[in-house]
């Protein structure tokens, strides 16, 4: 057997036993030659220690049984990632080497947040090893953790919460699960997001280093969710920058309403506002498509100092001034008359190179019809007439990008949509204040993101400059 997989398993059984104590299930062992000198586990709620860290106890065991409070040519095996107090204490007691099971996307010193161990100045230095048995380590933490999400968010009576299972094995959507229940406009609903790349750099020493890190906030339209943006995160994360994605009320990993008639504009609207405001926004590049831009294109006006730019791609902003789009209407009508559709179906009809395994992806939100309500709301909802709810808001924005935007806009048109393509895309590019020429992609259709790699890397290099 591999010796990293046995040292670890023993530290698995630690911080199965940590589990059983009601503390985090974390486990760790120290090893010298071949023979283990150390165990540790999880114990800050059983000894009131906020020091009681798998890694600490396991480094602490060690140094007692060597009798040195050095243990230099020593290996750490611990369940998961340390954080930076533990990755200090590593580096202070001479550990040669680190192995680590699951990464921790939240507090980890080792790579994921930041890494303690690449810094090259400090005077040791301890090789690395992650992701050894990651699975088995993140599934204690996940069984763990659970029951305690479900008793913290309970779920309303007239909502649904899609399972944790439809989501799992989906290809290319790898990130961590964010959520959030307390926002004024939920009302005890629980809103899924994605939030990759944080800069932990408080924004006021940001200012002081003119650090530029800018924030896409990428918001998803009808019948998609937050992996319409798969192919455009890593290349934002990739140049250092931070990608928050919610799901809409409605759809992805967020609670649904049972009912299609719960759903409204409003709603919609001011919970993308709380939501900003609760997560504190700043230098936002607004990335929008289809509904997400029906209601986020609305958004700036209220709160244009943490707007930077807009990446708008086949959408627009309804006003009930002009009759909707014949392409449009027809979807709408098919809609109707289609009422439980094959959202896969859908996606594979107008992007001929996804892979079947990406095009049923789309389908884990809604694998149960009683979750369905919001792709039979959302149609119906876009501000058809002037006095329609969220045509006056609309009207308001459309003068705000109109006369009052001061950041710089990108737009991507996909030339194969027959609701929102070239035609309502342009007449909503003059009506965007330095709007310049548009990306056209002839291969594109309505949901441009699926190829949103080209776009995302010219959109790093454009906002780059015109952020600066």
């Amino acid at each position: 057997m591999n010796t990293d997989l046995q040292w670890m398993q023993a530290a698995i059984e630690l911080a199965k036993e940590a589990g059983q104590a009601g503390e985090v299930p974390v486990g760790a062992v120290v090893v010298r030659d071949g023979i283990l000198v150390g165990r540790g586990r999880n114990g800050p709620v059983g000894t009131t220690d906020p020091t009681a860290h798998a890694e600490i106890m396991a480094l602490r065991d060690a140094a007692k049984t060597i009798g040195n409070y050095r243990l230099e040519n020593c290996t750490l095996y611990v369940t998961l990632e340390p954080c930076t107090m533990c990755a200090g204490a590593i580096l202070n007691s001479r550990i040669s080497r680190l192995v680590f099971g699951a990464s921790e996307p939240r507090t980890g010193a080792a790579g994921s947040v930041l890494n303690v161990f690449s810094n090259q100045d400090i005077n040791h230095q301890t090789e690395v090893k992650g992701d050894v048995l990651a699975q088995d380590c993140r599934q204690l933490l996940q069984q763990f953790f659970k029951p305690k999400r479900v008793n913290m968010n309970p779920l309303r009576e007239d909502a649904l919460r899609p399972p944790d299972e439809w989501f799992d094995e989906i290809p290319d959507y790898p990130w961590a699960a964010h959520y959030v229940s307390d926002l004024p406009s939920l009302n005890g609903l629980r809103l899924h997001y994605l939030d990759e790349g944080r800069s932990e750099i408080p924004n006021e020493i940001q200012d002081s280093l003119n650090h530029q890190q800018i924030t896409f906030l990428c918001l998803h339209g009808n019948p998609a969710w937050s992996y319409l943006f798969r192919k455009m995160i890593p290349t934002f994360t990739a140049d250092d920058h931070r990608v928050v994605a919610p799901d809409l009320i409605g759809f992805g990993k967020s609670d649904k309403f049972k009912k299609a008639n719960q759903h409204s504009f409003e709603f919609h609207r001011q919970v993308l506002l709380d939501f900003i405001e609760r997560l504190d926004l700043k230098r936002i590049v607004l990335v929008v498509q289809d509904w997400g831009g029906i209601l986020g294109l609305t958004l700036p006006m209220d709160m244009p100092d943490r707007f930077a730019g807009l990446l708008v791609m086949n959408t627009a902003l309804a006003t009930g001034n002009q009759p909707l789009s014949k392409g449009f209407l027809s979807w709408r009508e098919w809609c109707q008359a289609n009422p439980d559709f094959d959202v896969a179906k859908l996606f594979a009809r107008g992007n001929k190179h996804m892979s079947d395994a990406e095009t049923q992806a789309y389908n884990s939100p809604f694998k149960d019809r009683g979750h369905r309500a919001a792709l039979h709301a959302f149609p119906p909802m876009v501000p058809e007439f002037e006095n329609s709810p969220g045509a006056e808001i609309s009207r308001q924005a459309l003068h705000f990008w109109r006369d009052q935007w001061q950041g710089q806009t990108m737009m991507a048109i996909g030339l194969q949509d027959p609701v929102l393509g070239e035609p309502v895309m342009r007449e909503l590019q003059q009506n965007i204040k330095g709007c310049p020429e548009p990306i056209l992609l002839p291969q594109a259709g309505h949901f441009v993101q699926e190829h949103g790699q080209s776009i995302a890397e010219s959109a790093v290099l454009y906002f780059k400059v015109s952020t600066s």
